[in-house]
Formats: C-alpha cells, structure tokens, sequence
C-alpha cells in the first residue's frame, strides 16, 4: 500500500532570544510557531490544517527558511523570499496578502487593514483574521497596532511584537 499522507518538516529556530517552531509543506512554510511553544501545539495546530499529514523533523529542509529568519533577526533582511503554503478562509487570505503590503519598519492599524480591503466596519474581523495568520513575521502581523498608537495582541505575545517593532525600526534603511 502506497503511502500517499503529505509531509510537513519541521525544525527549531534557535535565537538568542527565544526557541520557534517552523515547519514547511513542500509547497512552502506553512507555520512559524510563538516562543515558548511546545511541540504538542505544533503538532495540534497542523493536525487542524493538514489533518492527513505526516509531522518528520528535518532541519536540513527548513535550512533555506531558517536562514532567511535568522538573517532577519540580525537586521540584515527586510523581505522575504521563499514561498509559503498558508491555510485559511478567503478572508483571511485577503488579510494576510494586506500585512504582506506593510512596509518594513512602517506601522498601521486595523482599521488602516479594514479600509485597503474595502471593508472599513470589518476591523474585528480583521483583527480575528490577524491572530489566525499562521506564519509569524514572514507575514508581518507584527506591524499591526492600535489606532491609538497602543502596542495590541500578538499570537507570539507582547515582548516579542515590540522587540520585532523596535529592530525594524532601528534597522530600517
């Protein structure tokens, strides 16, 4: 019997900070995971979106991805360039194709997402759709803020969303 289930590697990211999961489908990264994380909710998040799929640590297949996170915790980059295979709702596609267009270093709010999406009353649902994007930084949730200017929620928590605010800001070119 042939074994047809998909495979999705996996690794650790290890900075000097903090510990995150990363895992890829050979499509693309499908997850960068929060600090702290253990593999048990890797593991549970990706048996929500991949549910036939085979978890193979593999830090040599996530090499190409790691290094692009790696290079971007050192400042040296703004984008980033290899494919990523995200599951969700069309509307949640629309709103991380949004974040997609923040600039690096630049900030906006959910209300700035609502409107460029042509949905101005849906902020809520906006932020909802924010909290679900599966691939921290690489899609910059982080550069989402209040209207006020307030630091909100982050799926990778508060210190992280400022510390990756903050080296955005001090590296910008």
């Amino acid at each position: 019997m042939k074994n047809d289930k998909e495979t999705i590697d996996w690794a650790i990211l290890h900075d000097d900070r903090w510990q995150l999961y990363v895992a890829k489908t050979e499509k693309g990264l499908c997850y960068v995971g929060s600090p702290g994380q253990t593999y048990e909710e890797l593991e549970s998040w990706l048996q929500k979106r991949f549910p036939d799929a085979r978890l193979i640590e593999n830090e040599k297949a996530l090499t190409p991805y790691l290094k692009e996170l790696q290079e971007y915790f050192e400042g040296t980059r703004q984008t980033f360039s290899l494919p990523t295979d995200i599951k969700g709702t069309p509307f949640q596609q629309e709103i991380w194709a949004a974040l997609n267009q923040i600039p690096y270093g630049k900030t906006c709010s959910y209300s700035d997402i609502a409107q460029i999406i042509q949905r101005p009353a849906a902020v809520r649902a906006v932020g909802t759709a924010i909290g679900a994007n599966p691939v921290l930084i690489t899609v910059p949730c982080h550069r989402v803020i209040g209207k006020n200017g307030n630091i909100t929620g982050y799926r990778g928590g508060t210190e992280m969303k400022l510390y990756l605010l903050h080296l955005e800001a001090k590296m910008k070119v």
